[in-house]
């Protein structure tokens, strides 16, 4: 278990924190480029790390990510028009770039030094990139602005990856560890169908588990690499080999689902604040284009992303975000059915990341905060098979308190460090060493990317 001063290491995000300072040396997906679809288009609504942002794309394509408030009478931007280059604050006309400089100011007459005021009022305007169907922003010291990271998910044509996005209505860490946690896959998300979802599925974004592995608790082998971790999960199967699943997590906080074949997925936990994540989802494929049945699979949500709704949220101070939220919420038990419970599936929720969503939302929060805000870690009784999240906060931790001392983190700057890739398969070797050495071509995708990036 952490300690209490640990736990609030990992979890608070804000400027100025331990662990939202050192966020901010990374690139940072921030919304999807499908939400802003073409030049002076509507802006959209942010938060990251704690700070209430605007998107926009200006009059010749540029994304700007910019302060949520005209510096004038503090009226939200959110609310301007978009033209000409800039996003015009509808109180006044006082309009910003995509720098959040402000380059004019219309209330004015031409006797007053309009220029000084216009330098004095620029508000805050990050750096920002659209790769792999993402913005990606930059929300660090700008001398230190780093590499962006190399997976091979944000280089394939966008016909080959599927992106979306949503809210969770908890601390980041409670949902990056769910990606992290081999063994509840046997429990929170077993189908009592021999066929179970994994295998009937058009889009396996995940390796099924194959028919008579019964195993429920994965023997652990866990490297840390200078990208974050690599774990094998061994699990015994009917036919004497073993089921492997190797699951690859990236600092600070990218995930890669095991699988053998193309299409892979994973996730990336992008803190909106202390409370809050939004949830960023890949599902790829670097052979070939998705068919459109494929497609029309992956945007029904029935895994990842699940169904969900586009919407304004109002978060817990009042302030607004526009996101998406899925259909099954706190509101609604995440229609967990108790007959599915019987006679379908362990947890009576049909969709896959819903049941992880449901546990983590609820569980009990400390520091006097409501439940799935911040876990309280130190009532947690943990065993060997959480050794992948125990290895993943110490890992996270250290990194915070290394950049208060002045020692800065050296993944943002070697985006090939990103480049590794997820496995799964049935072998007969017993040792994680073994299985990797009788998968060469697997091997070296696994510990380091395959060398074409």
């Amino acid at each position: 278990m952490l300690s209490n001063e640990d736990n609030e290491t990992l979890c608070r995000v804000g400027k100025g924190t331990p662990m939202g300072e050192l966020f901010r040396r990374f690139w940072l997906p921030a919304l999807l480029t499908s939400e802003l679809p073409v030049p002076d288009s509507g802006p959209r609504r942010l938060r990251l790390l704690g700070e209430d942002l605007v998107a926009f794309r200006d009059s010749e394509g540029r994304v700007g990510i910019i302060a949520a408030y005209c510096p004038h009478k503090l009226a939200p931007l959110y609310f301007g028009r978009n033209e000409e280059g800039g996003l015009r604050c509808v109180y006044h006309g006082w309009k910003f770039d995509v720098t959040g400089q402000c380059v004019e100011i219309p209330n004015l007459p031409a006797s007053f030094n309009v220029a000084a005021l216009k330098q004095k009022a620029a508000i805050t305007g990050y750096p920002t990139r659209e790769a792999g169907g993402f913005v990606w922003v930059y929300m660090g010291p700008g001398e230190r602005e780093p590499q962006m990271p190399g997976f091979e998910w944000t280089a394939v044509p966008p016909d080959q990856n599927h992106v979306a996005r949503w809210l969770q209505r908890t601390n980041w860490a409670q949902g990056m560890e769910g990606e992290i946690d081999s063994s509840h896959i046997s429990f929170l998300h077993r189908e009592f169908d021999p066929v179970s979802w994994g295998h009937k599925a058009l889009v396996k974004v995940t390796a099924p588990i194959p028919p008579g592995t019964r195993d429920g608790s994965p023997v652990m082998t866990i490297r840390e690499t200078p990208y974050g971790l690599v774990y094998g999960a061994r699990r015994n199967n009917d036919s004497g080999d073993y089921l492997w699943r190797v699951t690859q997590w990236f600092v600070p906080m990218y995930s890669m689902i095991p699988n053998g074949e193309y299409p892979r997925s994973g996730r990336a936990w992008v803190p909106v604040d202390d409370h809050n994540v939004m949830v960023f989802n890949y599902t790829y494929r670097a052979d070939r284009p998705f068919t459109s049945e494929e497609w029309a699979y992956l945007e029904a949500g029935p895994s990842f992303p699940p169904p969900k709704e586009s919407m304004a949220v109002e978060l817990d101070d009042g302030y607004v975000i526009d996101t998406w939220v899925p259909l099954a919420r706190k509101s609604n038990d995440y229609q967990l059915d108790r007959e599915r419970q019987k006679k379908v599936n362990f947890s009576g929720i049909s969709t896959v990341t819903d049941q992880d969503r449901a546990l983590q939302e609820n569980m009990p929060s400390g520091l006097g905060l409501g439940p799935g805000r911040i876990v309280d870690r130190s009532r947690e009784m943990l065993v060997p098979s959480d050794g992948p999240v125990i290895t993943a906060r110490r890992i996270l931790v250290k990194m915070a308190k290394d950049l208060q001392r002045g020692i800065e983190p050296p993944q943002p700057h070697d985006g090939k460090l990103y480049a590794p890739l997820s496995m799964s398969a049935l072998a007969p070797q017993a040792e994680f060493d073994d299985f990797l050495a009788a998968w060469p071509a697997g091997r070296a995708r696994v510990e380091a990317g395959d060398g074409t990036r």
